[in-house]
């Protein structure tokens, strides 16, 4: 038992299959920069409150350093035996330094130390996607201005409705990833409160300084109570839900420019660097890369959901199950920052094909809602314009025609407040011009949230 931090108690070995069973260094290893901070932070506070001696501190402050080298030039051993990154750590400190080594774990548990440790690494991870969020809405601002004019069939139901700019398309991506960014911003400020000094669950009798710590550690402050310090993985399950969150987002993207590049759509052509071929059919350009970032979205999801139900009904403080809560968390962060990694690219490379989508556009009468509302500003109410422009559209079905296509005469016997005037407010040109509405497809009002944007993200 002398591997075990734990062991004096013990008169017995560790079943080998128990000591598999319940290590996590093959998966928490990646917290290994976190626990080295929180490590030197800490000693740094007990030689401050003279618990340990300046000397004690800079020998431990040197071969923590020491470690972080050989575990980031992968000359650092990991052994089952030793269950955790915090544990070999700790371990290969003591062999270095011997007794002075002993004296870190002073005032503290593995209990805050691990919960400070995800704290550390999830701040970071928040502050990574938060850049590739803004990579992402660069590359969406930046199509703005070379895809100013093109219109595009906008959808409800996945059936035409009104036209829109394409910009305006771009612009309501920006806009769903800043509420993600503001979610992530929101979740960073719950996360970034230390638990270190509140040791397994009772916090201390040792004259320490846990604002010393949060300090040194650039945490904003530190959480009142030891026994939710010790138990709260609040901040893991709220930034997961951002993650999914953010991969629904990125799906709902995906599965519109899947559409959009088939045949049957021809909206978009996609940079065959994204794609990949077939086996068997010499043609296909398959766009794999978002229907992978589709397809890895129910990870994203289904890592929330397992987070979910391991803190169901634990009792406090501390779980041994809260060992479980860090590989759903590490793949979800793992899983969204690779689709942000692609998509920004992507969307800078993809071309629209303006002839095709310009070809189509007047399809669907995709000015019929901008004819009601000509009608309503002659003082027609809005439900009987909506059934004079109902009977039109149905003349234009029937004939195969569009709605400007349709006589003046029968415009006239619709309504008398039809005259020639009513061509101007048809087209899909004429249907996006129209709007003058705050956040509508205009140009004007388009223009002004492009301008908005660059500001903004520094275009």
């Amino acid at each position: 038992m002398t591997e075990k931090a734990w062991g004096g108690v013990f008169d017995e070995a560790t079943d080998r299959r128990v000591e598999e069973f319940t290590e996590s260094v093959s998966f928490d290893r990646r917290l290994y920069a976190h626990d080295i901070d929180a490590s030197k932070a800490h000693a740094q506070m007990l030689a401050k409150v003279g618990l340990i001696s300046q000397d004690d501190c800079r020998q431990i402050e040197q071969s923590l350093e020491e470690i972080r080298c050989e575990i980031e030039e992968d000359r650092f051993e990991f052994r089952i035996a030793l269950e955790d990154v915090h544990m070999h750590i700790e371990r290969a400190l003591i062999e270095k330094i011997g007794d002075v080594g002993r004296k870190l774990h002073t005032a503290r548990s593995r209990n805050d130390q691990v919960a400070t440790d995800v704290r550390l690494w999830v701040r970071e991870a928040i502050d990574r996607i938060d850049a590739r969020l803004i990579e992402l809405q660069r590359a969406l601002v930046g199509r703005c201005d070379g895809d100013a004019g093109v219109i595009l069939p906008g959808y409800t139901h996945t059936q035409r409705a009104q036209p829109v700019l394409a910009a305006h398309y771009w612009l309501a991506y920006c806009e769903k990833f800043e509420r993600d960014r503001q979610r992530l911003a929101d979740c960073r400020r719950r996360v970034n409160v230390s638990g270190l000094g509140t040791a397994a669950l009772a916090g201390t009798s040792l004259p320490i300084d846990r604002d010393d710590t949060a300090a040194r550690l650039g945490f904003e402050g530190v959480l009142a109570n030891s026994l939710d310090a010790s138990s709260d993985r609040d901040f893991l399950l709220e930034f997961a839900f951002v993650l999914t969150v953010v991969a629904e987002h990125l799906s709902t993207w995906a599965e519109e420019w899947i559409l959009w590049s088939t045949i049957e759509f021809d909206f978009l052509k996609l940079p065959q660097a994204f794609c990949t071929g077939s086996s068997i059919m010499p043609q296909k350009v398959n766009p794999d890369v978002l229907e992978l970032i589709r397809g890895k979205t129910a990870r994203v999801v289904g890592n929330l959901q397992t987070l979910l139900v391991l803190v169901k009904g634990l009792p406090l403080a501390y779980n041994r199950d809260l060992q479980e809560d860090k590989p759903p968390v590490f793949d979800s962060y793992d899983t969204v920052a690779a689709c942000l990694e692609l998509a920004a690219p992507l969307v800078a490379g993809t071309e629209l094909n303006r002839d095709a989508i310009a070809e189509r556009l007047d399809r669907g009468h995709l000015d019929a809602t901008t004819l009601m509302e000509h009608l309503i500003g002659h003082d027609v109410p809005q439900r009987t314009a909506h059934s004079i422009v109902g009977r039109l559209v149905r003349v234009a079905i029937d004939r195969g025609v569009r709605l400007s296509d349709l006589s003046l005469e029968e415009f006239r016997q619709a309504h008398e407040a039809l005259d020639e005037t009513v061509y101007d407010a048809l087209g899909a040109d004429h249907a996006v011009a129209a709007m003058t509405s705050y956040g509508s497809t205009g140009p004007e009002q388009v223009q002004h949230q492009v301008e908005r944007w660059k500001q903004r993200l520094q275009v």
